[in-house]
């Protein structure tokens, strides 16, 4: 591919925008019926391979999280969605827009990610009823394992 291609890329597809590379190895938490199957197989595009499940054992270079505000404790899923994850890995929480049924207040997610150790370095739209925030993990943890 030439170099304008993958510009071209990067502006249309939103996997490729958020950093997903092939050879990455994604694990899916949360998924359900609500879910946007276009993002999930353009993720699945640029990694080259399926996403992994809930159930997944090894650990994983980032992790998809669909949440919605009925699911529970966003912190401890932020928590227990770094438990397999690659130190300096990203999460990627995908949460119902403005509007939508299961909406969460932005301010909930920064409180959440700040408690969970992560830090939040983008956010986007990643279809019609889904916001993203691109949230990673300290790289400094490496040396605690």
């Amino acid at each position: 591919m030439s170099a304008t291609a993958d510009h071209a890329e990067e502006r249309t597809n939103p996997a490729v925008r958020l950093g997903f590379q092939p050879g990455q190895v994604v694990q899916e938490i949360g998924y359900d019926d609500d879910v946007d199957q276009e993002l999930r197989e353009a993720i699945e595009g640029a990694v080259e391979g399926e996403l992994v499940d809930e159930d997944y054992e090894d650990v994983a270079d980032a992790v998809v999280l669909w949440f919605r505000d009925d699911d529970g404790d966003l912190t401890d899923a932020l928590v227990d969605a770094t438990t397999y994850i690659e130190e300096g890995g990203a999460i990627l929480l995908l949460t119902p827009k403005t509007g939508r049924s299961g909406y969460v207040e932005a301010s909930d997610i920064s409180e959440a990610a700040t408690t969970a150790g992560l830090t939040a370095s983008k956010s986007v739209s990643v279809g019609k009823d889904w916001s993203g925030s691109r949230l990673a993990t300290p790289k400094a943890a490496k040396s605690k394992r």
